[in-house]
């Protein structure tokens, strides 16, 4: 249960989490020792999971994204273990769903360019068999955040 000061706290985190402790606390109308104290419980109750630096795909080579669809008719947990280990093991994935529908899981690829794809592709058939990989890319991204809408947690 979140009351209106960890959300605050939580919101300014997701848009700038190298904001000083005591920023923070004024921001939200407290002092920094406790403002600090609710960042942690949050941090020991794993609602912030991490503090990472978001980078600019295309300043480090990496500005093309492929969804990547992939069906299967092998669906025995030795093989879904095996897959899991295989997607772990290539950098190139960034998102990695399992999905109900149509789709059994779908990939977040993000590379250099179409060859880039094309030897990920290769890597990805020769580490387990598939039945189906189809391919997407993505021409435009008109939206990406990494902050997760708060108004759907539970308030005290």
């Amino acid at each position: 249960m979140f009351d209106a000061m960890d959300l605050k706290i939580l919101a300014i985190l997701q848009e700038d989490c190298t904001i000083p402790v005591a920023e923070i606390g004024k921001q939200v109308g407290l002092s920094t020792t406790p403002c600090w104290r609710r960042i942690q419980k949050l941090e020991e109750a794993g609602v912030i999971r991490r503090r990472v630096a978001l980078l600019d795909p295309r300043k480090v080579n990496a500005g093309t994204t492929v969804f990547v669809a992939i069906s299967t008719s092998t669906h025995s947990e030795e093989w879904l273990e095996r897959f899991h280990a295989a997607i772990r093991d290539l950098p190139e994935v960034v998102e990695f769903y399992r999905m109900s529908g149509q789709v059994d899981y779908l990939l977040r690829v993000v590379v250099s360019d179409i060859p880039a794809y094309d030897a990920f592709y290769k890597k990805l058939i020769s580490r387990i068999e598939l039945s189906d990989v189809s391919s997407t890319f993505a021409m435009e991204q008109i939206k990406f955040t990494t902050a997760l809408p708060l108004h759907f947690a539970p308030k005290r």
